[in-house]
C-alpha cells in the first residue's frame, strides 16, 4: 500500500466548556476542560489512518510535553512519524478553545509554534515524491507548502490543497493542485461568491476551475 503524505501542523487543543463564551473582561466558571490533538494536518492524518490509509505525517514539534503528546498520539494511530522535525528552539503549537456547551459555538486562539519555522531543507522531498497522494493546507509557511506541492506534482503524485486558513495564492499554486477543497467561507474568499445553496456553490466552483 502506498503512503498518503500529509504536511501540516499539530497543536495541542486545550478546550474549555461552559454555559457561555465570556465577553472581554468577563470571568465565568466553566464545567470541564480537555487536552487533545488538533491542527488540520494532524486531524487529517488521523482520519486517513482510521479509514485504513497508510499515512506519513510531515511537521515540526517542540521538544516539550505537548510534542511528546503529539508523537504518542500519532504512533497510537499507526502514523509514520520519522519525518517530524523536533526543535530545541521552538515550542509545540497550542490552541485555546472556548466552547459554549449549549450552542456548540466556539472562539479559538491558535499559536502555531514550531511549524511556523519549518524550512524546505528540513523536509525529505523523496518521501513526498514516492507517495500516492500528497495533502496539505495553509498552516505551514507558504513557500514550503508550494515547494512540496511542486515536488509532488512533478513526480505524478496526486496533490490536494485544503486552503485553510484562506489566504492569497499565486497562480503557481493552482498549477500544482489536482484537488482544491475549500469550505463555503474559503470559497467565498477566493471567488467573491456568497454561498447560500448548491447553485451558489456551483457558480463558485466554476470560477475556481476557470
Amino acid at each position: 500500500m502506498s503512503y498518503i503524505s500529509v504536511l501540516g501542523i499539530f497543536v495541542a487543543d486545550i478546550s474549555f466548556s461552559g454555559n457561555k463564551i465570556p465577553t472581554i473582561g468577563e470571568t465565568i466558571l466553566g464545567d470541564s476542560y480537555n487536552i487533545g490533538p488538533g491542527g488540520k494536518g494532524c486531524n487529517q492524518a488521523i482520519a486517513i489512518s482510521r479509514l485504513g490509509g497508510k499515512v506519513n505525517f510531515i511537521s515540526k514539534l517542540g521538544n516539550d510535553d505537548y510534542g511528546k503528546l503529539a508523537i504518542n498520539k500519532l504512533k497510537k494511530d499507526n502514523i509514520e512519524t520519522s519525518n517530524i522535525v523536533i526543535s530545541e528552539k521552538h515550542k509545540t503549537g497550542v490552541a485555546g478553545i472556548l466552547v459554549d456547551k449549549n450552542t456548540g459555538k466556539n472562539a479559538i486562539n491558535v499559536i502555531v509554534g514550531a511549524p511556523s519555522s519549518l524550512k524546505i531543507n528540513e523536509i525529505d522531498l523523496n518521501i513526498i515524491k514516492n507517495s500516492k497522494i500528497f495533502l496539505t493546507q495553509l498552516e505551514i509557511p507558504k513557500k514550503v507548502t508550494l515547494n512540496c506541492l511542486k515536488a509532488a506534482k512533478e513526480n505524478n503524485v496526486i496533490t490536494i490543497l485544503n486552503p485553510a486558513p484562506a489566504s492569497n495564492l499565486s497562480v503557481e499554486f493552482f498549477n500544482n493542485i489536482d484537488y482544491f477543497t475549500p469550505n463555503e467561507t474559503e470559497a467565498e474568499f477566493y471567488t467573491g461568491v456568497k454561498i447560500n445553496d448548491e447553485s451558489d456553490a456551483k457558480v463558485s466552483a466554476k470560477k475556481l476551475i476557470d
